[in-house]
Parts: structure tokens; sequence; C-alpha cells
């Protein structure tokens, strides 16, 4: 029955001092204060009651030894084989509080042993006498500890002989006092640690009172993302409030990242509806079938492309969305993997009429990356220069180290790009002035992006013998 009622009141303490404790910060900060402070009152406690007997212990340690001196006295001025008076043992032997006998004391005799008292009670064989001072010291009778005081005195009667005079009592009286002066001090100290948790509550009530301007200002926002900041902020709070500006800063990026796709798209996508518009009302209005065949490929046409821009708009947005994380990025030997999305892209080269091919150093090439948005970067790479090189043209894919650095680059013999153009290449929507090949101008601006995430550069090289070298340098890495 007791092992069933501490499982039932086992989820009921664990509701109260850990579920509603994390659920309020001044009941668990008033439950953490008050658990010391009942662990400090058990040990005062514990403190004040040693104290106790060890003033006790000492007051009683004179008394006993102020006994056996004037026991010694009495000895003195009778005959020492005379019986104690009955007046003189009662003074001995009575206890005044609690009205029992628990003093016992005997006089010994170096040469003829036992003169009074009682034969059980002898001081141990190596007791150290100092003479006029009596010794105390604790014996153990009948499972009862006994201290003991002894004196020894010169016998007047016979001069070669010595009198140990012993006085003992019990130990209930010693920690009788030592409990009555724990039972004195509880009740103050119990009234001190009440005032102190008293004190505790206003202070923790007070100085949670301090966060609500802080409420209030943060209640009176509705879509304000703009920092917390340090002002009307306690010391102890602002990591908390520095962490929480570190989260609207990601939440204002991740905003201005859609509000910038949402605008990118209706940019990019508003030609080709509108293209899609005309050739179905031409289709529409013609029956011709002729018109209606062309106008079905302008419309099949103008879908692809508006499936490659939104494509290319959805990588650029993950691409400028957040930085490289931990759990996507791993070490990839770039001249294994390489190969493999190129060997991708063969069959697309040859529909095409172009000839593409792959130039390698010997040798690992070690980097840390996101698979996903390497083989973003390189596929974009390849369809610039497929796009812009054109039919007949020869595109290759190279990989080695330049500088300390992993590069990784494809080259073209296509028309290249004029030297007051080159710097803007990377830029979202830009296009070259008097390129006659469609594009959205996104393809090199995902590429930037992702380099950037991967803290690599890239570089546009015109090359001497016609065409556009993009390099993609990348920091190697040497971790096994």
């Amino acid at each position: 029955m007791k092992r069933q009622r501490m499982l039932r009141l086992q989820p009921w303490l664990y509701r109260l001092l850990l579920s509603e404790g994390r659920q309020s910060l001044r009941r668990r900060l008033l439950i953490v204060l008050l658990v010391p402070l009942m662990l400090l009152l058990l040990f005062n406690s514990l403190l004040t009651y040693g104290g106790a007997l060890i003033y006790s212990n000492h007051v009683h340690d004179r008394d006993l030894a102020d006994d056996t001196l004037t026991l010694m006295e009495m000895i003195a001025t009778v005959d020492p084989g005379a019986q104690i008076t009955p007046q003189a043992r009662f003074l001995l032997e009575y206890d005044p509080d609690g009205h029992n006998y628990y003093s016992h004391f005997s006089v010994r005799s170096m040469r003829h042993g036992l003169l009074a008292g009682d034969a059980t009670l002898q001081p141990p064989p190596d007791l150290a006498l100092r003479g006029k001072e009596p010794v105390l010291y604790t014996i153990r009778r009948n499972h009862h500890d006994l201290r003991a005081a002894t004196i020894v005195m010169p016998n007047d009667r016979d001069p070669g002989d010595k009198l140990l005079i012993t006085v003992a009592e019990s130990l209930r009286d010693r920690h009788l006092v030592a409990r009555q002066i724990l039972l004195l001090s509880i009740p103050a100290q119990t009234v001190l640690i009440l005032a102190v948790f008293l004190l505790v509550w206003f202070g923790v009530h007070t100085g949670l009172r301090q966060l609500d301007p802080l409420t209030a200002r943060l209640a009176n926002r509705e879509h304000d993302l703009a920092p917390i900041g340090d002002a009307d902020v306690p010391m102890e709070i602002r990591p908390l409030t520095r962490t929480i500006d570190g989260l609207f800063a990601r939440l204002r990026g991740m905003l201005a990242l859609q509000e910038r796709f949402i605008a990118d798209a209706a940019h990019q996508l508003r030609t080709p509806l509108a293209g899609l518009r005309v050739h179905a009302e031409r289709a529409h209005a013609q029956p011709d079938p002729a018109i209606v065949d062309d106008a079905l490929k302008q419309i099949l046409h103008l879908i692809d492309r508006a499936n490659r821009t939104s494509s290319q708009l959805l990588a650029l947005t993950r691409a400028q969305s957040v930085d490289l994380e931990p759990s996507s990025a791993m070490r990839l030997d770039l001249a294994v993997r390489v190969p493999e999305l190129v060997g991708q892209r063969v069959h697309e080269a040859l529909a095409a009429g172009i000839d593409l091919g792959y130039d390698a150093s010997p040798g690992p090439l070690w980097i840390v990356c996101d698979e996903h948005n390497l083989q973003e970067l390189l596929d974009n790479l390849i369809d610039n220069s497929f796009r812009y090189a054109g039919r007949g043209s020869t595109v290759t894919v190279t990989l080695g180290r330049t500088d300390g650095r992993i590069c990784l680059g494809v080259e073209d013999n296509g028309p290249g790009v004029p030297d007051e153009w080159r710097s803007r290449l990377g830029e979202r929507f830009f296009r070259v002035p008097g390129v006659a090949q469609e594009g959205s101008g996104l393809g090199l601006a995902i590429v930037q992006r992702i380099a950037e995430r991967h803290h690599a550069e890239v570089r546009y090289i015109d090359r001497s013998e016609g065409g556009l070298r993009v390099e993609v340098l990348f920091p190697e890495s040497l971790a096994a």
C-alpha cells in the first residue's frame, strides 16, 4: 500500500517541481533557492547541535573535575580506610534534574586496592596521571559510555602509598543540554530562513518586472523585424535578445529573398506569358493549319523558356538563401566527381553539335562543398558555353591546381566577351549587348552565388585564341 501511494505521488511531484517550474521562471527560481535554504537550515542545525555538545561537554567536564577535587578534599579529612558518609555519597550520586542516581566513584589504594565506592570503576592501566589536576577520559561499561575523572593523592597514613580517586558520570545530561540548545535555536533559524526566502521572493518578483518595458515594446510591434538592441534590456537578458536579433536578421534576409524572387519572377515571366497570349490569340484568330502549327511551336518554345527561367530563379534563390550548412557540406574529390558530371552532358553536346572535352591534372583534388551545389555550378557553366559558343564549337572542362587552390574551369572557342562588359558578368539578368542567343542572364549569377557560399573565387578570362574561360578557384581541403 505504501509503495502504491509513493508511485501515485511521484507524477504529482514531477509536475510541480519540473513541468510547472519550466513554464514559470519565477517558480523555478524560487524552487532553486528554497532547496538550498532548507539544506542550509539542516546543516546549520547539525552545526548548532555539534557546537552545543562541545559546550556542554566542556561545562560537564569542568564540573566533573570539580567533583573529583571535592571528593579528594573530603578523603583528606577522614580516615582513608573509613567509609564515605551517606550524606557525601548522596551528594555525589544524586541528579537534581532527573532525580536519578547517575554518578559513580571509587577510591583505590595502590597497595591495598579498593577502599570505597564502585569496584568495577577502574581507570585504564596506561592512564598518565599529572598529580594535582584530574585526568579526564571516556570509558565504556555495560554497553554505556561514561565520562570519568581521576586524580592521585598521597596516603597520609601510609607514606609509601598513593590513592586514586575516580568520579564518573553518564553522558545523558550532556546530550540533553545540547538538544535543548538546538531546540531553542531552531525556531529562530527557521524564522530567519523564512525571512530570507521572502526577501528572495520579493527580489525575484521585482527583478522580473524589469522585463516589462521590453515585453511591452515587443508587444507593440506588428511586422517590425528591426533589431531589439540593448536599450532597457538587463545585462543577463542581452544574450537572449541578441540571439533574437540574429533570428530577426535571418528572417529579414529570407523575406528579402522572397520579395526579390517574386519581383524577378514577375519580371522574367512577363515576356513569355505575353508571347503565349499573342500566339494563342493568333492561332485562335487564324484557323489556317500552318498558322496554328507555327503558333503552337512558338508556344512550346516560350513554355520551355519560362520553365528554364523559373528553374534558374529557384536555383538562384537557393544559392542566395543561407550560408553553406555543415550538415550539407562534405569532402569531395573533384578528380572523381567532375568527370562523372561532365559525362552526363556528352549526349546533349553531341545533339547540339558541340565537342565537349575534359582535361585534368593527375592525383586527387579534395574540396569541402555541397554536392548538389557543385552539380548546379558546373551545369550552368556548361550551359552558358553551349548557348553562347554555338554549334560546331569546342567546350573543355579543366581541373587542376592554381596558386594553392583547386581550379575548376570551363572554356570555349566562341565569340567571347568584350573587355568593357566582362566586369559585369555574374550580375543578375545581365546579358552582353548584341548577343542574339536567348537567355535569362541568371546562369553566371548562380555560379557567382554558389562560389561565394563555398568561399571560392570566380574569374573571367578572355582567351587569346578566342572565346571565354571561366575559372572557379576553391580552397583545397587537406584534412584526411
